[in-house]
């Protein structure tokens, strides 16, 4: 992973490189939805747009079974800290967002982006990584929802092929 310090909304900021983060689960999304503010058409519209909440949710849920297969969940988008302390508290994550208005970690990594209305996003994807290193890039990804189900299945199955490791 590069050293990327990014503003966190459970303490200033988290270095992407950090061996003390251990394994972990990165989730880039678009953005999170405004409740007092509906999407527009066009965002409706957009393939891929919708369903970050959903997604946000799910690993949620998922949480604690990513962390008995040893791995912490980060999600991040390019929407300021304040939004996603906002969203962090709204949906109850229970893990930290990252902010990342100028996609480094795009940058960094060569991950696809877009804009819409004159913002730049993240094409939706997920990282698996271990050790400060990334074992699996997830892109995209057809069901938000659904996802980070898949995400888990491959998390333990490193897990359990690393156990049985000579």
């Amino acid at each position: 992973m590069p050293a990327l310090a990014l503003p966190s909304t459970d303490r200033d900021s988290i270095d992407l490189s950090d061996p003390c983060l251990g394994a972990f689960v990165l989730f880039l999304f678009p953005r999170t939805g405004d409740p007092a503010t509906p999407d527009s058409p066009e965002w409706e519209l957009l393939p891929g747009a919708k369903g970050c909440t959903a997604e946000a949710c799910r690993f949620r849920d998922l949480a604690t079974d990513f962390r008995r297969a040893g791995h912490r969940v980060f999600g991040a988008s390019s929407q300021d800290i304040r939004t996603q302390r906002e969203a962090t508290t709204r949906l109850a994550l229970g893990y930290p967002l990252l902010s990342d208005p100028e996609l480094l970690i795009s940058d960094a990594l060569g991950l696809e982006t877009f804009a819409f209305e004159g913002t730049r996003m993240f094409v939706r994807a997920t990282l698996i990584v271990e050790a400060g290193r990334i074992q699996a890039v997830y892109r995209r990804i057809a069901n938000p929802r659904e996802h980070p189900l898949d995400v888990l299945t491959a998390v333990r199955a490193r897990r359990t092929s690393a156990d049985v490791a000579p």
